[in-house]
């Protein structure tokens, strides 16, 4: 059935209808792995760069479009079932799958989302697992739009050489693994930059604000200590000093003149 849509959508390529039909395909692409978006866009790119028809710009843009609801879909498919209800899988290599995608989402999630756009089945695992694990949403978008984008780009790019060199499948998803990777490594230490100086300036506002809450920067222990050796004038033994008056001790002698 589903091997059937990549020549219809050629079929339309002539015709305005061909960007509706790539964005629903994209589309359904990001949450239901067995529609074949890649095959349907790259045939469409290749026809649009030898023959004109259609716009190869709106082909790109009509993918990245679709692409990137669906995978927003996914996100919020993922959020509304919850980790605990994913990581529990009766298969067990689908249960590691999500259990190691959670552990690597707040670490690497640009990595992940964007090598994860180039897998069929990966996409839907890594954009749902970023659901579950409540990654924000207007982070998660910005980082999908990149990968949408660049997942179109590629794709359009792969179809343009196509059809002057290449003719292998494996070679396309090899050279769009390796853009995924250091797509991926750039952002994710673009966003790391980020957060340090991020950082830094919080921990710079709060040692500016710690003196005026009247907070000693300094160790009190040992004033604490000395001060509590220092006896006070309540509690410090008194030495009573001999008084001045003398005293008369009668001896039973009588003092002659």
């Amino acid at each position: 059935m589903f091997d059937q849509i990549t020549p219809f959508v050629v079929e339309l390529a002539a015709s305005p209808l061909v960007y509706v039909v790539l964005v629903a395909l994209c589309f359904v692409d990001g949450f239901f792995p067995p529609v074949p978006s890649e095959s349907a866009l790259v045939a469409v790119a290749a026809i649009a760069a030898t023959s004109g028809q259609p716009v190869l710009a709106g082909v790109l843009v009509a993918a990245a479009v679709g692409a990137i609801a669906g995978d927003s879909v996914a996100y919020w498919i993922g959020r509304r079932i919850g980790l605990a209800r994913l990581a529990q899988s009766r298969r067990p290599r689908i249960a590691a799958a999500f259990a190691f995608a959670e552990r690597q989402m707040q670490r690497r999630s640009a990595s992940l989302i964007l090598v994860g756009r180039y897998i069929p089945v990966g996409r839907v695992a890594v954009n749902t697992t970023a659901g579950a694990t409540r990654l924000p949403y207007r982070r998660f978008l910005a980082i999908s739009a990149i990968a949408g984008t660049a997942w179109s780009a590629t794709s359009v790019g792969i179809a343009l050489a196509a059809s002057q060199v290449l003719h292998e499948p494996l070679v396309a998803a090899l050279v769009s693994m390796v853009v995924a990777g250091g797509l991926g490594i750039a952002v994710d230490r673009v966003i790391g930059s980020i957060s340090r100086r991020r950082d830094a300036r919080a921990a710079r506002a709060a040692a500016a604000i710690a003196p005026t809450t009247g907070v000693p920067t300094t160790d009190v222990s040992a004033t604490d200590v000395s001060a509590s050796d220092v006896p006070t004038a309540s509690t410090a033994p008194v030495a009573h000093a001999p008084s001045a008056t003398p005293r008369i001790v009668p001896t039973g002698e009588i003092v002659r003149p």
